[in-house]
């Protein structure tokens, strides 16, 4: 039997390394990853399309009428929307980078493969592929890193949202750099400063050197022989 000495200071010395080993724990073992801590489709499509409109990516569509021209013909610099589908409950937006064919686009946008296990990473002018029967971009299977190749799902599409605000026919014109926010900033940040200046910093490599002025519903009418 042990002594009540003995007893006291098993209990002392006990209850003086569990806060020690509750500490290392928190230190050695990272808290679970959450959604704002890691660059999110969204913000990345705002900044590099100049489409000021917030919220989750299924949501762009609606709140785009009105305010922008959508339509279901690719264009370069236009936000190709995704509707909430399967395990993507929140879609995805993505901004089209280069017309291939008439059903091939390349498109930059984060959050959509997983590179070297991590979320939230960008993918640049990576391939998107129309798979609709009639060619009308309304179902699409994309470029996935982890297998080298498009993926096997064809999702769905909404259709596409061109950085252009909705004018006259003998009026139409660029949207401004700053266009009006056509629905409420978030209520908290969802990123840090380091990410907000690497997100400013990746969008900016994204574009062209001599991008300037397009009048892209004009470009898309020419295409289409209107």
């Amino acid at each position: 039997m042990f002594s009540p000495a003995l007893k006291d200071l098993a209990a002392s010395l006990r209850n003086a390394i569990i806060p020690i080993l509750l500490v290392l724990q928190a230190i050695i073992l990272p808290a679970p990853a959450k959604a704002e801590d890691y660059l999110q489709c969204v913000p990345f499509a705002r900044e590099l399309s100049g489409i000021q409109i917030y919220g989750d990516a299924h949501s762009w569509w609606d709140q785009a009428a009105g305010i922008y021209q959508r339509g279901a013909i690719p264009a370069e610099g236009a936000v190709l929307s995704l509707p909430g589908y399967g395990a993507m409950r929140l879609g995805h937006v993505a901004v089209v980078r280069k017309i291939v064919d008439s059903r091939t686009i390349l498109i930059s946008h984060a959050n959509w493969s997983p590179i070297d296990g991590r979320r939230g990473q960008i993918e640049r002018k990576v391939m998107a592929r129309d798979v609709s029967d009639s060619n009308d971009w309304s179902l699409v299977r994309i470029w996935y890193a982890p297998i080298g190749k498009l993926g096997t799902t064809a999702f769905p599409v909404n259709g596409f949202i061109y950085p252009t605000r909705p004018a006259g026919k003998d009026d139409r014109h660029w949207a401004s750099a700053k266009p009006e926010r056509s629905s409420r900033p978030p209520n908290r940040a969802l990123f840090d400063r380091r990410l907000t200046t690497e997100l400013a910093q990746y969008a900016a490599e994204e574009r062209p050197a001599d991008a300037g002025p397009k009048d892209l519903i004009g470009e898309l009418l020419d295409r289409v022989g209107s």
